[in-house]
């Protein structure tokens, strides 16, 4: 496999660069301050950040090679399904989006099921995630998956002990269908300590741009952390098979768990460049008779900045 994991040094990286920087100096602004007493613990529990530049350096050229894969994937007709579990706040969304954010969603897409309704949860129990399961040339990326069973379900008590042991009996085979059947499964858990748990809810709380990501199961999760920590144990003992085995990521430094998830990803498949037809921009045509319309000015936009 051909790769480019150096930095690149182009004119195009650069104003990439720098349109990225502003992008996150701009979340950055946007967030309210937090209170003193949090600020401090934060920085008292966390080593020193990675650089910025770095960061940014290394996470675009690892996007330029995703978007190899992803015409290798196109080209070839591959079929690949990447499953995201893990702690809550642990990290699986932000790595999510930057695996997505240069690809064409025609190609990758993110599936995030809610609760099954109450017909979903009569059905047979993979069933409702088999209509987003890839045809040739689609990446599908699960922001949790059918191991809800063996996790939250388990744990809130929404699935019995007969219902949990029926689904480790069933997974591994059903995993391997899809194996057999084409597709290239890769399942990530990312984890992170007790302590960085209650650090990043404490965030979300007092910043009322990430309350949202606080849902009643999320905070439950605080208080039921051993039960996961059970859950998560048995769920590898059981479901780590040779055609599908767990990968874990550390998450409590992001920045470092978001390159070296990509980087991982990009290791599980043997791609390479593949053939792509010359792109030329056409000459515009031009009418000397036609003229164009002055619209109306309340279709516009107001201008205020």
């Amino acid at each position: 496999m051909t790769t480019m994991r150096g930095t690149p040094s182009t004119d195009w990286l650069e104003a990439e660069l720098a349109d990225t920087l502003d992008e996150d100096y701009e979340l950055e602004l946007s967030e309210p301050a937090l209170s003193e007493e949090i600020r401090k613990i934060y920085r008292k529990a966390h080593p020193p950040s990675m650089p910025r530049i770095e960061y940014f350096r290394s996470l675009i050229a690892l996007q330029s090679e995703l978007i190899r894969l992803q015409d290798w994937v196109t080209y070839h007709k591959e079929k690949v399904v990447v499953i995201f579990e893990g702690r809550d706040s642990a990290g699986k969304g932000g790595v999510i989006k930057r695996i997505t954010q240069r690809l064409n969603p025609r190609v990758a897409r993110v599936v995030a099921l809610p609760a099954p309704s109450d017909r979903e949860k009569s059905q047979w129990y993979f069933q409702r995630y088999v209509p987003h399961l890839p045809a040739g040339g689609e990446i599908v990326l699960f922001d949790r998956s059918w191991y809800n069973r063996s996790g939250v379900e388990r744990v809130m008590g929404f699935a019995n002990e007969e219902q949990v042991e029926q689904f480790f009996n069933d997974v591994p085979e059903f995993e391997r269908m899809l194996v057999r059947s084409g597709i290239r499964l890769v399942k990530y858990w990312f984890s992170i300590t007790d302590e960085e748990q209650q650090l990043r809810f404490l965030v979300r709380i007092h910043d009322p741009l990430k309350q949202w990501k606080l849902s009643p199961m999320d905070l439950e999760s605080r208080v039921r952390w051993e039960a996961y920590t059970k859950a998560k144990e048995e769920t590898f003992a059981r479901t780590n098979i040779p055609e599908a085995p767990w990968h874990i990521v550390e998450g409590n430094d992001k920045k470092r768990a978001r390159l070296n998830c990509i980087d991982h990803l990009l290791s599980q498949f043997p791609y390479e460049d593949v053939p792509h037809e010359e792109i030329a921009l056409p000459e515009r045509v031009f009418n000397p008779d036609y003229e164009r319309k002055v619209l109306p000015p309340e279709l516009y936009v107001p201008s205020k900045y």
